[in-house]
């Protein structure tokens, strides 16, 4: 009984690495996992959707261009130089009026690829679709 009550305790207190989606004013997706918080966001009032990455062990290493990259059966590539560092480099931050790319590759691959030429970060999409589909629903309520 006593592995048992411990065993409960320590699944608590381990953090969920799910995807979540959540609406309101600002459509949000967020996922978390030791090494990485991926935040994305679309504000209505802009209209603009943002991406940020950031790296908690280190920081990103300036460059001139980011990309993702989605493996699996819709395997696709999206490179910018317009992006922006924040948090002293841990943070790197994309916006753009559109996201339609990013949302697919998030929706229907099995892992993320955000790199730049000096770094890559891995992601896992297990679970993610659905949360996808909420951010979608969100930003459609928002624009009807």
């Amino acid at each position: 009984m006593r592995c048992l009550i411990i065993s409960v305790l320590a699944s608590l207190a381990t953090p969920a690495f799910a995807w979540q989606a959540t609406s309101g004013k600002t459509c949000t997706l967020t996922h978390e996992t030791t090494d990485t918080h991926i935040y994305l966001t679309y504000d209505p009032t802009k209209p603009l959707y943002t991406l940020a990455i950031t790296r908690k062990p280190d920081p990103w290493h300036p460059t001139p261009w980011f990309a993702m990259r989605f493996l699996g059966p819709n395997k696709i590539t999206i490179t910018t130089p317009e992006h922006a560092l924040s948090d002293n480099g841990q943070t790197l931050n994309v916006a753009d009026s559109g996201f339609g790319n990013v949302l697919d590759g998030l929706q229907f691959n099995d892992t993320a690829l955000a790199f730049t030429e000096a770094q890559t970060v891995g992601v896992s999409l297990i679970g993610a679709a659905p949360e996808v589909q909420k951010f979608r629903d969100c930003t459609a309520a928002q624009l009807s």
